[in-house]
């Protein structure tokens, strides 16, 4: 059933796409649907429930099912590998900072005793990078910010760090050598982020990883 139903969706969902069934239009019967289908009026209902929830369709009492928006065909992404210029590594960041904030404050609110365990194996990871294996600091850098989003709870924060992956750290050349200050700068906030989530003050982590991506822009704008 789950086959059908999942057929089903992807041809009534295709019809939006195209056009055939325009936003505000009734969405075929589910008699007609049962007979142009060959399926089951179960496998219609589990179909219309999923089109109701992606938000495609409105199901009025009485009335029928109705086509609320067509979907968009595109998708979110971005080349992080691609990012040449400081202005457009700047611009990444400022991203980041809206995102990684408020997982920040979710990972204080919502991790678990595991969770917080990887945050701060990671953050130390990135300590002993930078004193010693500083060829190592950037995927440690980004194994801590990727543990924090997974703390936060929210698989599409962690899913979206995921997919910018370690590019998407920017590490001057000039912090990779053992016992640079800025190095210790970063290290030091880290820490301020570990120590609120650590404690479960999600304003305090908000503003920790705010103050630590603000100023990783900061730094690599040579500032």
């Amino acid at each position: 059933m789950t086959t059908r139903t999942q057929a089903l969706v992807d041809a009534l969902r295709a019809r939006i796409v195209d056009g055939d069934l325009a936003p505000g239009r009734p969405v075929p019967s589910e008699s007609e649907l049962v007979a142009e289908f060959g399926v089951s009026r179960t496998v219609v209902r589990e179909a219309m429930s999923r089109l109701q929830a992606a938000g495609l369709v409105e199901t009025l009492r009485g009335r029928g099912s109705f086509v609320l928006a067509r979907p968009s065909t595109e998708s979110f992404g971005v080349d992080v590998g691609g990012l040449r210029s400081v202005a457009e590594r700047v611009e990444l960041l400022e991203f980041r900072t809206a995102v990684e904030t408020e997982a920040a404050a979710l990972a204080a609110l919502r991790r678990d005793d595991d969770q917080l365990a990887a945050v701060r194996r990671s953050a130390d990871a990135f300590a002993r990078a930078v004193a010693d294996r500083p060829a190592d600091a950037v995927a440690a850098d980004f194994a801590f910010h990727l543990a924090v989003a997974t703390a936060s709870g929210n698989r599409y924060l962690r899913e979206l760090l995921g997919t910018l992956g370690e590019p998407m750290i920017a590490m001057p050349s000039a912090r990779l050598r053992a016992g640079a200050p800025r190095a210790e700068e970063v290290v030091a906030e880290h820490a301020a982020v570990v120590l609120a989530v650590q404690r479960g003050d999600a304003e305090t982590a908000r503003a920790a990883m705010r103050v630590h991506l603000v100023s990783s822009t900061a730094r690599l704008a040579g500032r």
